[in-house]
């Protein structure tokens, strides 16, 4: 096995145990195309999770700047990953500057976190998951010459983000993060805090009135990502039925029942996942 097909071997390792939603999706995808995405998430989880990590945040802003160094020298890269990556890069166009954004929405996490407004929500929204959505798109592939794919990518990276964002208020809560923007909650008269047994209190039911009024404008953002699908070939959107499927189901359930992310953190089971994928392998719908 060449050093290419280990690094390639070691990123889908990384996508198989990590990504436990996506992997459904990229699992569809022919060889190439699979392994050049897995090379895309390994090195875009090995950045999230300097940001969810417990080191000390200046480590954590020198950990993200070596990144950003290394990706200014592929080449002479010796890492799995980074070897992955710059492979994936020569046999797709693959936007290495939407790692930098990435690198920026991330470092936006580092210490407490507050948004004022949507406006703001979309620009962190945009850096880290528009980002990856049109990292994806450069390894699919588009059928047509529409210009406007890059755009339908961006806003299924921002729907699927805003679904993390909802299912994980519990737990951003308590690490310092508040996502929801400033200017809705006082709106909604929204005031996050947990119970005496560490769910989201919710005595009047103004939480869970914000928290559908968030999921329908979310479903709008996969409305429109979704115009992404018709100008893929049918394997690639069969991928991308399947990553954003999973996600557009559990914005379905947090929607029809805004108290299941109170005291935890809602997911599919294997099975559910598993349905979501056949279902998009057929060119189904969520």
């Amino acid at each position: 096995m060449s050093t290419v097909e280990q690094a390639y071997a070691t990123c889908e390792q990384i996508t198989r145990t990590e990504a436990g939603n996506f992997y459904y999706g990229i699992r569809l995808l022919p060889v190439q195309k699979r392994s050049a995405l897995c090379a895309v998430y390994a090195l875009a989880r090995r950045i999230d999770d300097i940001g969810d990590g417990d080191q000390p945040t200046g480590d954590k802003q020198t950990a993200l700047a070596d990144i950003r160094k290394e990706l200014g020298r592929l080449d002479e890269s010796s890492d799995p990953v980074l070897v992955a990556v710059n492979a994936a890069a020569r046999r797709f166009p693959v936007p290495l500057e939407a790692f930098d954004e990435l690198i920026d929405g991330v470092q936006m996490d580092l210490g407490d976190v507050r948004i004022a407004d949507f406006d703001e929500l979309v620009v962190y929204c945009r850096h880290v998951a528009g980002s990856v959505g049109r990292l994806c798109l450069s390894i699919f592939g588009s059928s047509s010459p529409d210009p406007r794919t890059s755009l339908f990518a961006d806003q299924l990276g921002i729907a699927l983000q805003q679904t993390n964002i909802l299912r994980d208020i519990r737990e951003d809560l308590g690490n310092g993060r508040i996502y929801l923007p400033q200017d809705e909650l006082d709106r909604f008269g929204v005031e996050l805090r947990v119970d005496d047994l560490g769910a989201l209190d919710d005595p009047v039911g103004r939480l869970a009135a914000y928290i559908r009024y968030a999921a329908g404008r979310a479903g709008d953002w996969y409305s429109l990502g979704l115009r992404l699908v018709p100008h893929l070939d049918w394997r690639s959107a069969a991928c991308c039925r399947a990553m954003s499927g999973i996600y557009h189901h559990l914005l379905g359930r947090i929607a029809d029942d805004p108290a299941l992310v109170y005291d935890q953190r809602l997911s599919l089971s294997a099975a559910q996942k598993a349905r979501v994928a056949m279902n998009a392998l057929a060119g189904g719908g969520r």
